[in-house]
């Protein structure tokens, strides 16, 4: 299967029939990794336990915000 001639077939789709294509391949992309998933939830337990130890400080949204205003920053905000 020739993936440049998949290409010129799918830009030949409707918008939305294009867009409902890359959400599939998004989601065949988007496979559980159970290895993933518990490096994270490890990485979870240890930033938790340091925030109940002292080890660091948690910043109110209202101060990230003054601080990043001005900045030129392009964010959540």
């Amino acid at each position: 299967m020739d993936s440049k001639i998949i290409l010129k077939e799918a830009l030949q789709l409707r918008p939305a029939e294009r867009l409902q294509l890359i959400e599939w391949l998004t989601r065949s992309l988007d496979k559980p990794d159970d290895k993933i998933d518990q490096i994270w939830a490890e990485e979870a337990e240890k930033r938790y336990q340091a925030l109940k130890d002292g080890k660091v400080k948690t910043i109110p949204l209202d101060e990230i915000i003054h601080l990043t205003q001005g900045c030129g920053s392009v964010g959540w905000f």
